[in-house]
């Protein structure tokens, strides 16, 4: 799976270095609502908005076990499969818009299928979620972890900035929040980095 995030690495670095603030938004639309708008063209959604909203939905809660789904999409993009892989992403966007693996494979895909205007959109829709992730603090202490709405948004980060698997993860409690303290050598120093995110959500709905 790494090589195929491998070239969006450095766009996501770039947001880790500009990120900044954590405080959550007002949920002035709900998340179907904010997901109508993104599939009609809207660029103005705010994608952390999306998130978070999602997070408070019914659909966040109730939403299929996608597992299956998932891996399966992912074979099928290294088989180079597209039409499958489009096939597997569709089902797991169905329960959950807001999964960057499902549209990243779609952007793989529909650009091994020359249809560029799918491809474009779900690259904007893959990097929108990737900055409100990175845009929601820098990490690098509890206070300004990056806020996430699942544990996998974690590993997907990691993945997009060229990090295979962390060498240690620990859960932490201070002040009435939870965190997730990773540690993990940089790619080009090889030094150890320690990131934070704030994982109250999943905590909260037990995910």
């Amino acid at each position: 799976m790494n090589g195929l995030y491998r070239p969006a690495c450095a766009f996501v670095i770039g947001l880790c270095l500009a990120a900044s603030g954590q405080d959550k938004p007002q949920a002035d639309n709900n998340y179907l609502f904010l997901v109508g708008r993104i599939k009609s063209g809207d660029k103005t959604v705010d994608f952390r908005q999306m998130r978070l909203a999602y997070a408070d939905s019914p659909d966040y809660s109730q939403r299929p076990d996608t597992t299956e789904k998932k891996k399966s999409m992912m074979e099928a993009l290294r088989a180079k499969d597209f039409d499958g892989a489009v096939k597997n992403a569709e089902a797991v966007l169905g329960g959950d818009y807001v999964d960057m693996d499902a549209h990243f494979a779609e952007y793989i895909a529909f650009r091994e299928l020359k249809d560029q205007e799918k491809a474009d959109f779900h690259q904007f829709v893959l990097k929108g979620l990737l900055k409100s992730i990175t845009d929601s603090g820098d990490g690098k202490s509890p206070q300004t972890a990056f806020q996430v709405i699942e544990v996998h948004e974690e590993y997907v980060l990691l993945h997009f900035m060229g990090i295979g698997l962390p060498k240690s993860q620990t859960l932490l409690h201070k002040d009435g929040h939870s965190y997730d303290e990773i540690k993990f050598d940089d790619p080009a120093t090889k030094r150890e980095v320690v990131l934070f995110f704030n994982v109250d959500i999943p905590i909260k709905h037990g995910v």
